[in-house]
């Protein structure tokens, strides 16, 4: 395990698979997974609106890095206010909030594949943020008291939903490049044998993926909503949450999946982008870490394309798989 700040995964978040099969279940007619909303209230507001079209009982559950550009007390302070009104699980970016020292850095446990400079620049981010949560004491006391996971039945279907992966809230193995890995497999097929679920919903990673599984000749899904507040698509300006329903999304999909009698739909969140890059510019100015590691990727999204974060999107439509299934 790397011990630079940073890239190192703390003891305290790591967990085993039977957890989630042994935490409390929620039943939820529809699921809306909100990873990565990265201290972006136009995207907030965005999310609520979507929230408000929706036609019967709504669950909002925020897992993870909720808080990230926020810096400024007044942000620190609504997105907050906002969030922990819902469910929500704990990101690393909200473990190191409370945390006594700064060992772990933001507590991404960035891979090695990753540029020390990026590195660099996320701890920069978060001690500035860590010293604005410092003014929130009552807000800290939320934070620590955050469960890691949560469970939540949706129709026949049971959902884990995670910041990181099945075993570290940091963990990379719900990445793309990961569940693409033939060597991850076996792990894979045993994390959800062991989880009890049929549905994983992640963060984390920061890009979007879908991909259908096959273990015990049962079907399941791990789906990662990428970033709520920030581009996940090439040329795009808009966040992605997970919608999970029994029934129709009442916005239009980018990509999803049937699984039993559910939609597992990735949806965007458009949301104002002028009002948000006013923002980030008011935290984070040319030459800052956080405009240096994103200004780019919020002004004009990523090199990540539909085709690479789901594939088989055209079958789909027509009531088809999505992907060629893999078997343990």
């Amino acid at each position: 395990m790397s011990t630079v700040s940073g890239r190192t995964c703390p003891l305290r978040y790591r967990y085993h698979p039977r957890t989630l099969r042994d935490c409390p279940e929620t039943a939820s007619q529809t699921l809306y997974v909100i990873g990565g909303l990265y201290g972006n209230l136009p995207a907030l507001r965005a999310i609520e609106a979507m929230a408000a079209a929706e036609a019967g009982p709504l669950t909002l559950c925020f897992n993870g890095d909720f808080n990230w550009f926020n810096s400024d007390p007044a942000g620190f302070a609504a997105i907050n206010a906002a969030v922990l009104r819902h469910d929500a699980c704990q990101g690393n970016v909200e473990a190191e909030l409370y945390a006594p020292g700064d060992e772990a850095g933001c507590g991404c446990a960035y891979p090695e594949a990753v540029d020390a400079g990026v590195v660099e620049r996320s701890n920069a981010i978060h001690a500035r943020l860590k010293q604005t949560a410092q003014l929130y004491p009552e807000i800290l006391q939320q934070l620590e008291t955050l469960p890691m996971v949560r469970r939540y039945r949706v129709g026949t279907a049971t959902v884990g939903v995670v910041h990181g992966d099945a075993e570290s809230l940091a963990g990379w193995r719900f990445d793309i490049t990961a569940l693409d890995d033939p060597a991850n497999q076996d792990w894979l097929g045993h994390a959800f044998k062991q989880a009890g679920v049929d549905i994983f919903a992640s963060s984390h990673t920061c890009l979007p993926v879908l991909r259908r599984f096959e273990v015990n000749r049962a079907e399941k899904l791990i789906v990662n909503n990428g970033a709520a507040g920030m581009p996940n698509l090439h040329g795009s300006q808009h966040g992605i949450i997970t919608r999970i329903a029994r029934t129709r999304s009442p916005h239009e999909a980018l990509y999803g999946a049937r699984l039993k009698t559910l939609y597992v739909d990735a949806l965007a969140v458009c949301y104002d982008q002028s009002a948000w890059e006013r923002d980030f510019l008011a935290n984070w100015p040319a030459g800052s870490p956080a405009y240096e590691s994103y200004f780019s990727r919020i002004h004009h999204g990523t090199e990540h394309a539909v085709a690479q974060a789901f594939q088989g999107s055209a079958i789909i439509a027509t009531g088809g798989d999505i992907s060629p299934s893999r078997r343990w």
